[in-house]
């Protein structure tokens, strides 16, 4: 089997409400997402799906991934799709850098190996674990009392995570904090996200001011030696997410004992194979995860869904259901959220079929 064609799509998400905004006054109304296909010489076609969350967030653009596979797929034309190992370190050879450009590719070639082996993605990455598994709720940053309102619409919707955006100013903070751990139950879990928003002057106030408040801390400052330090100060539960953006960090992170849980974004780290790759060492660590992506729409949810499925329970802190954030599906057979959880598709591959008079023309079409 060869691979005989790469195509990107590109397609606007609308957000359902309105837009959503966190630290530093960054906001996102329309999300600029690329669908990318990888067809075969066999006929089967598999598919995948790269969406950042802005230019401001990681360094990521939505016009970057087609403008990298572009470049990339003519150097992948005539490889095997299911040979994910040499795939991957041809696709490093030829592009150094730009993780996120190849994930949507090593997405696409994990379909491609499921439906070529009859087999749901998850199964590949190493068997299902139960029946379904746990979401959280990522509330956009506002005013205290309106995330307070909006977590207890998405609590009555079945969510018991909820990753409060904050990483403004500091009273303001304090104040989102404990409204929300005001309507939670003692088996919810709440994050307060900075997003590196915080000075650690700031993030140090913050987590004294909320000490006795049942809540994780997320990402606080900007670099990993700040974020380092509040984690020193605070008995709080401590995440990691943007500076985690390899196995290296990973691997310096748990050496550190700089967090509890760290977050694995699929096109962060380049795709499937190395997510699932960052995701098995922390099982081995005993490092819990939240498994999801930068953002996305149908196809980056099921990719979410099969390496979340694939994650034992223990160390499966949650995950994320971008397709339940926006106004556009596309693709059929996409997991769907039921109260506040989620299960991947039982279908070959990763079950899911574009809806190609959504994505219309082809942006890039490398044969």
């Amino acid at each position: 089997m060869k691979i005989e064609r790469i195509a990107a799509y590109q397609v606007d998400l609308p957000l359902r409400e309105g837009s959503y905004k966190w630290s530093g006054g960054k906001s996102v109304e329309v999300f600029d997402s690329t669908i990318i296909r990888v067809d075969t010489d066999s006929g089967i076609s598999g598919y995948g799906e790269v969406c950042p969350l802005g230019p401001f967030y990681l360094p990521a653009y939505a016009a970057g991934v087609r403008a990298g596979i572009q470049e990339l797929a003519p150097h992948l034309l005539g490889w095997d799709p299911t040979r994910l190992a040499p795939l991957n370190r041809r696709m490093e050879a030829a592009l150094k850098g730009h993780p996120y450009v190849k994930s949507g590719i090593d997405m696409a070639c994990w379909d491609i190996l499921g439906k070529v082996a009859g087999q749901p993605v998850c199964t590949l990455l190493g068997g299902r674990y139960g029946e379904d598994f746990a979401l959280y709720r990522a509330i956009s940053q506002e005013a205290p009392d309106e995330m307070a309102a909006k977590v207890a619409g998405y609590r009555d919707e079945g969510y018991r995570r909820f990753q409060l955006k904050v990483g403004a100013n500091p009273e303001e903070d304090i104040e989102r904090i404990r409204q929300v751990s005001q309507l939670l139950e003692p088996s919810d879990k709440l994050i307060a996200d900075a997003n590196t928003g915080w000075l650690m002057h700031e993030a140090a106030r913050v987590v004294r001011a909320v000490d006795d408040v049942d809540v994780y801390i997320e990402q606080p400052c900007l670099t990993y030696e700040e974020c380092l330090s509040i984690r020193r100060r605070t008995t709080h539960p401590f995440i990691l997410d943007e500076n985690v953006d390899g196995i290296d960090m990973l691997m310096r992170g748990q050496a550190d004992g700089a967090m509890d849980i760290v977050n694995i974004k699929i096109s962060k780290f380049g795709g499937l194979t190395k997510a699932s790759l960052a995701r098995d060492l922390c099982v081995e660590m005993g490092v819990a995860m939240t498994i999801e992506d930068s953002w996305g729409g149908d196809i980056t949810t099921a990719a979410i869904a099969h390496l979340a499925h694939s994650t034992p329970p223990e160390f499966l802190f949650t995950a994320t259901d971008f397709n339940s954030y926006v106004t556009v599906s596309t693709a059929a057979g996409a997991p769907q959220r039921k109260q506040g959880r989620m299960a991947a598709s039982n279908a070959p591959g990763l079950g899911v079929a574009p809806r190609w008079d959504v994505l219309g023309k082809a942006a890039v079409d490398i044969s």
